[in-house]
């Protein structure tokens, strides 16, 4: 697992590898699956994918017509194994990412069952349909920050963390953790087939509609000119641009594809700690932007995490990946893709510019802020 020199002064996604690539996406209709999709046809991948239908309306994944991506488009449910076995065969992929998930803390509270059958059946389901199917050779599982225990502390969660749930998405993702782990060394290893776990951070960007998210519902508010209401003003929050841990889960599946034993373990990917705001703060600074208001909602409501926080060492060391947008970045570059879609742009061309704009990054910003720590009139 060492990298070469300078290796970590930005690893970049690599368009040859991916140029042709059969890869299969699970959820690819979601609001994350879009943009993975999305961007691994920027890369010239081979993509097809297997979801139920866009969860909101509006969507992503109509608004910037991303059917006219795919090689295949199944709408499906991960619940349903021959189906999912069925449109495994007959996507033939190298690479799968299984995205595909119920995400939602507060649905989960109302709807345990269907929570646990997506998250933790769908994902055996997806292993069991990588064991039939012989030309897969890389695996990325997509689960939570929220799979660790919540031990109320103030140090950022490693990947060999206690994995644990006090609330039903927590659980479901923790245990989808086991079943990674279970999976990989009983069956996917011997194989040669190289599974890994990502957990990522709080992610935001354009295209994201979903209910009990901050920035839908700050949108949602100010487009009804009512106040934003805010169950945990305080609750801090590893706050990232979608595009930041999907350039970790492709870089990931290019080494898992390549060297699968040295890779297929758990990773995290996260913010600089300084990109950990609460609530309030990035409430506060979208309103500013949209002549908005917030208050606190006192009506009681489920218990959630206060503090989250991931330690990205294992990422940033091993596999040279760092974030490459500060949280006011990626604040800027979501408005500013829910303003060209108000304005009726075409979302995919703005999409992929933002897609480009980020790969043109290529200093992490790790860097950026220590430089211009050394030199303060240098200005962005």
């Amino acid at each position: 697992m060492e990298l070469g020199p300078g290796a970590l002064e930005a690893l970049v996604v690599n368009p040859e590898f991916w140029s042709g690539r059969r890869v299969l996406v699970t959820g690819h209709t979601g609001f994350k699956g879009s943009w993975l999709t999305l961007w691994l046809h920027e890369l010239g991948a081979m993509v097809s994918g297997y979801a139920l239908k866009p969860p909101t309306e509006p969507n992503l994944f109509t608004v910037a017509r991303l059917e006219s991506c795919l090689i295949q488009h199944c709408i499906g449910d991960v619940r349903d194994l021959a189906a999912l076995t069925q449109a495994m065969h007959s996507a033939q992929p190298e690479v799968v990412f299984h995205l595909a998930a119920q995400p939602l803390v507060r649905l989960a509270y109302r709807d345990p069952v269907a929570t646990y059958a997506v998250n933790v059946l769908g994902t055996v389901h997806l292993l069991e349909a990588v064991r039939c199917c012989p030309s897969v050779r890389a695996v990325v599982v997509v689960t939570s920050d929220k799979c660790y225990e919540d031990r109320r502390w103030a140090w950022p969660y490693r990947e060999n963390d206690r994995l644990g749930g006090h609330e039903p998405y927590a659980g479901s993702k923790a245990a989808a953790e086991l079943v990674v782990h279970t999976y990989r060394h009983a069956f996917l290893s011997p194989s040669r087939v190289a599974v890994a776990s990502v957990r990522a951070g709080n992610v935001i960007g354009g295209g994201d509609w979903a209910e009990d998210r901050l920035l839908p519902d700050i949108l949602r508010a100010s487009a009804a000119g009512v106040a934003v209401r805010l169950r945990s003003p305080q609750a801090i929050r590893p706050w990232q641009h979608v595009l930041e841990p999907l350039a970790g889960y492709l870089l990931l599946a290019e080494r898992l594809y390549r060297d699968e034993g040295n890779w297929a373990s758990a990773w995290n990917f996260g913010p600089d700690p300084i990109d950990h705001w609460p609530v309030e703060r990035v409430t506060s600074w979208l309103c500013e932007r949209l002549g908005c208001t917030w208050e606190s909602d006192a009506d009681p409501h489920p218990r959630e995490t206060h503090l989250l926080s991931l330690d990205s060492s294992q990422a940033r060391l091993h596999l040279g990946w760092a974030p490459h947008w500060s949280l006011e970045k990626a604040l800027e570059q979501t408005l500013a893709w829910y303003q060209a879609w108000r304005r009726g742009a075409d979302m995919q061309a703005l999409s992929r510019q933002q897609i480009r704009d980020y790969q043109a990054s290529q200093t992490p910003l790790s860097q950026t802020r220590a430089s211009r720590m050394a030199n303060p009139s240098e200005t962005s």
